[in-house]
């Protein structure tokens, strides 16, 4: 199916809409809004903040900020799941770009207006750059090093930059409004993954994502291990339903996590219970683990972390897409 043409509705500078699912984010909800606000856009500018239902000061702060600038706009959302509150927010919104920002990420100050350039120069219903991963602690900043690097991820371009050009997928996303709209939105089912499965419906209605590496939004990463390892299981369980519910969008990178879990527990398993030779593929994935650590490592600490971070992402992924339950969204 050939990529349909847009132009942006109304002037060069259109209004854009920033919605932001918000859930228990006092310590970065202040900064992420302020960095909106703080935009060279030269058009209308409104922020929705679809908040959940926080154990924190969040609904406060997120209260302060309308008061204080009416441009911010607070919704409800009953459930607090990402999908759902993006859901609200879109509906709230009425402008013809549709900009989502999470509410731990910070967004450089020409991001809009690169937004809307990218969007006419490129047809596209979405556009998107690199998810900066940035950490303030040195288990975070270790972290962030694994999610930029290919040895941490893999060569996704939102992860570890690259060329401008179409994609599968993008990091947060600016869209179209029309075209979000047509699709439905997000699809409320998922509690991860929303951006794989939304992307895909995109281009299944022939429409353009778009990557481009100029459009950076700062990430903040996990800051414990425990905490890292939930969130990548949730990925690789929610990234499996997705393969279910659209086949042929898997791949190799998606498979490498599992089979690099099954086959280290293997190596294992039968290196103790049978013979030290089957222990040669357990160690060559260790190996593959410091050498990595080295060439993503800024200091000796980072390091020592790295070796602890790059297989908790590895296998808690892996994990999490072979134990995923059919029954999570089920195949229609």
């Amino acid at each position: 199916m050939a990529t349909p043409t847009h132009e942006l509705i109304g002037s060069p500078h259109p209004a854009v809409s920033v919605i932001l699912p918000v859930l228990n984010e006092e310590s970065h909800l202040e900064s992420a809004v302020l960095s909106i606000l703080s935009q060279d856009y030269q058009g209308p500018l409104e922020v929705i903040l679809s908040i959940g239902p926080s154990r924190d000061r969040t609904e406060e702060i997120a209260q302060k900020l309308s008061h204080a600038d009416k441009r911010v706009v607070v919704v409800q959302s009953p459930t607090g799941r990402t999908a759902a509150g993006l859901n609200l927010a879109l509906n709230k919104s009425q402008s013809p770009v549709v900009v989502r920002v999470d509410g731990h990420a910070q967004i450089p100050s020409n991001y809009i207006s690169l937004v809307v350039e990218i969007l006419n120069a490129s047809g596209a219903v979405n556009v998107g750059g690199v998810m900066a991963a940035v950490g303030t602690t040195r288990f975070e900043s270790a972290v962030a090093g694994a999610m930029r690097s290919p040895f941490g991820v893999g060569a996704s371009r939102f992860h570890t930059g690259g060329k401008a050009g179409a994609v599968d997928t993008v990091y947060l996303g600016a869209f179209r409004r029309e075209a979000l709209v047509a699709i439905g939105g997000f699809d409320e089912r998922f509690t991860r993954a929303q951006d794989w499965e939304l992307n895909f419906r995109l281009r299944e209605k022939g429409g353009l994502v778009y990557f481009d590496p100029r459009l950076q939004v700062i990430y903040r990463p996990r800051s414990t291990v425990k905490a890292l390892a939930k969130q990548y299981f949730e990925y690789g369980r929610w990234r499996r339903v997705v393969s279910r519910r659209h086949p042929g969008t898997i791949n190799y990178r998606y498979l490498a996590p599992p089979v690099a879990l099954v086959g280290f527990l293997s190596s294992v398993i039968l290196g103790t219970l049978l013979s030290s030779l089957f222990l040669i593929p357990a160690g060559i994935y260790a190996l593959f683990v410091v050498i990595a650590s080295l060439k993503i490592a800024t200091s000796i600490p980072e390091f020592i972390i790295l070796l602890t971070v790059l297989p908790t992402m590895h296998f808690a992924w892996g994990a999490g897409f072979i134990t995923s339950p059919k029954s999570l969204v089920p195949v229609e």
